[in-house]
């Protein structure tokens, strides 16, 4: 069997991530606008643009068969609410142009994804994980030692990513029609928030001259559906056509361009002592990767 990646499995994965990359950069133009209106827009467009691609692809029967199993759509329910979340501190993360702690989160995320590993599905870490698991503690209480603070935007992010990832593995589902319930369940736990700022006079949907946002908000709003979409689309095909080491690393991608954004266009300082933090969970995933490229590599009995 021929093991050398897909060059289209390659394309689809460094769209995908490129775009997340890129978000910090999308978002920011929306910094005016609440999170949880930013938040409630993604999930309506995201959920009408999805529905779309349904009709398109004669999706729809996959649909009605999640529905019939009150456990699935339990569990897509619970991963919108982690996915939800995680969405809604990065919203945050940005308007407060905390993007270096939102890409740390980011980077983190792989090491969660093993500790999850470790404490829920009871697996086996290499000699490589532990070391990563333990650079990646180190880093931590280095942060609480040297700034005085654990960063928590950066845990928050890691923590509800990685466990999103973990329910959505115990979800047999295509992306699709796993999408389209995530957004809709996303959607009814929107819903109070809406019909609280519409008792206060703010309509989160209004459009035209009775909006509170700009016309230039309005298109970003309105594309913040698709760009939501796209990105999972490609990264579902990437992983159909790549193995797992070659897309661990490719995920490395988006926080890299997170941070380089944070840096070199948002301005934002980077302290030399934070500088160390990044270097720990750097060296981290670098073991991470060897340990996750030995473990595909290695021959199935």
């Amino acid at each position: 069997m021929n093991s050398r990646p897909s060059a289209a499995g390659i394309a689809f994965g460094l769209a995908a991530y490129g775009i997340w990359g890129f978000f910090p950069l999308y978002f920011h133009q929306l910094a005016a606008v609440p999170p949880l209106d930013v938040l409630s827009h993604r999930a309506l467009w995201a959920c009408l643009f999805v529905a779309l691609l349904l009709v398109l692809t004669g999706g729809w029967p996959k649909v009605r068969a999640l529905l019939r199993s009150p456990r699935h759509c339990g569990l897509l329910a619970l991963a919108a609410l982690l996915v939800g979340s995680n969405w809604l501190i990065f919203l945050w993360a940005v308007g407060q142009r905390l993007v270096i702690e939102s890409s740390l989160g980011y980077f983190l995320t792989p090491l969660v994804n093993v500790l999850l590993g470790l404490l829920v599905l009871k697996e086996r870490l290499s000699r490589y994980e532990w070391i990563a698991v333990g650079l990646a503690l180190v880093a931590l209480l280095h942060e609480v030692l040297v700034l005085g603070s654990l960063p928590w935007v950066s845990l928050a992010l890691a923590a509800t990513f990685g466990t999103y990832g973990l329910v959505r593995k115990r979800v047999p589902v295509e992306a699709l029609p796993g999408l389209w319930l995530e957004t809709l369940a996303m959607l009814a736990f929107c819903l109070p928030y809406t019909l609280w700022q519409a008792s206060q006079g703010h309509a989160v949907f209004a459009f035209g001259a009775g909006s509170t946002v700009t016309f230039a908000e309005q298109a970003f709003l309105l594309g913040a559906g698709v760009l939501t979409a796209v990105p999972l689309l490609f990264f579902a095909a990437a992983t159909r056509r790549l193995d797992l080491a070659t897309v661990g690393m490719l995920m490395y991608i988006n926080p890299t361009l997170q941070f380089l954004t944070a840096v070199v266009v948002f301005d934002e300082a980077l302290q030399p002592a934070r500088l160390l933090s990044f270097a720990l969970i750097w060296l981290g995933l670098a073991f991470f990767s060897v340990g996750l490229w030995q473990k595909t590599r290695r021959p199935r009995n």
